[in-house]
């Protein structure tokens, strides 16, 4: 079969490696007969994914011995409530940096739970065209924590330096570029990141946390949101979901056999620079509304004159097999997704369409 060129926002591209290793697998794990997904979750055959997955983490991302990763459900709009659920307790509020819209939907939810304000923020008619300075923040040395979304899916920005919270906990939202490059997890109290763009499939989240903030979470909530839950029980407390696990085990795998955190970076800087220098090239025809440090590795978004011209690219695009370019709903426009699983190829195909097209 041709595979699509595939430039979704998420769920998003896998590794074909991670793939083919489940294909290859998907009937017969191990010779035990049966698929990993008719396994128990608690029996040994599943046990060994499970711990592969959360060692490869920790592995890959460099966590700190003091800090729990948990595997859990509900994508990062879960995690939009069990964050104050767990770490706002009255009086204290949490300071939230809006970046977009999902840093407003977390905000917002958190609204439900306890005390929140805005911490800064970049939008103006609605849209954002950058992140905030360190200077246009106005943070509360007393917040229970400071919540930040590190890239911003729909409006293509991203933080490439993360602020000094001090001694506030700095909570993020990192679903749409975890695992792009390596960070200090040191520097956060909790990360959260939905599978479905750089782990794996859509399903599974991942959760690291400082376990001080897990043990100082608060007990008067239902047991399943508690962190501590999930913590003592490794992230087996309910059933997970395994064949996502799994799968994210096989791609973190990939990851690591493709030369690690450093190669991996190496790669994607190099697709997004390829690809936002053909924008630039043809500034004409092209614009990205983003203004330059501001600009995601991730989601790369530009508009071209017209939104006739916009339509006609999109399915001169979709005739060449690529799918996935078009803008959200909210904003319009184009959007290439370019994530951990984009193979430059693509970047370069989309780059030669670009030319051709502006001819």
């Amino acid at each position: 079969m041709a595979r699509a060129i595939n430039f979704n926002a998420g769920p998003a591209a896998l590794p074909l490696e991670a793939l083919e290793r489940a294909q290859r697998e998907l009937l017969d794990f191990e010779g035990t007969g049966m698929s990993i997904m008719e396994h128990s979750h608690r029996g040994k055959a599943y046990e060994g994914v499970h711990n592969q997955a959360i060692a490869l983490v920790r592995e890959l991302l460099a966590v700190p011995d003091d800090y729990d990763v948990l595997l859990l459900q509900g994508g990062a709009s879960a995690q939009f409530a069990m964050v104050p659920m767990n770490l706002l307790s009255p009086p204290a509020s949490a300071d939230y940096v809006l970046t977009g819209a999902w840093s407003k939907k977390a905000y917002k939810e958190a609204l439900t739970i306890g005390a929140a304000r805005v911490a800064g923020t970049t939008e103006q008619d609605g849209k954002f065209a950058r992140v905030p300075s360190a200077s246009e923040l106005k943070l509360d040395p007393q917040a229970a924590y400071a919540h930040i979304t590190t890239n911003n899916t729909i409006f293509g920005t991203q933080w490439h330096e993360f602020p000094d919270t001090g001694a506030v906990p700095l909570v993020a939202d990192m679903s749409s570029d975890i695992l792009w490059r390596s960070i200090d997890v040191s520097r956060f109290g909790l990360i959260y990141a939905g599978a479905q763009k750089n782990l794996g499939p859509s399903g599974v989240t991942l959760v690291i946390v400082r376990k001080a903030l897990v043990a100082a979470g608060r007990k008067d909530i239902p047991t399943v949101f508690q962190y501590r839950t999930h913590a003592e029980n490794d992230s087996l407390y309910n059933t997970p979901p395994t064949f996502g696990i799994y799968l994210l085990r096989n791609v973190l795998d990939v990851v690591k056999n493709g030369g690690g955190m450093a190669a991996l970076e190496q790669r994607n800087r190099d697709k997004a620079a390829l690809l936002y220098a053909a924008i630039d090239e043809r500034a004409d025809f092209y614009r990205c509304p983003v203004e330059r440090g501001s600009r995601s590795v991730m989601n790369v978004v530009f508009t071209l004159p017209t939104a006739e011209l916009e339509a006609k690219f999109l399915a001169e695009a979709q005739k060449r097999n690529m799918v996935g370019l078009k803008g959200h709903r909210s904003v319009g426009g184009i959007r290439a997704s370019i994530y951990n699983a984009v193979p430059r190829e693509w970047v370069e195909a989309l780059v030669d369409f670009m030319r051709k097209f502006e001819a």
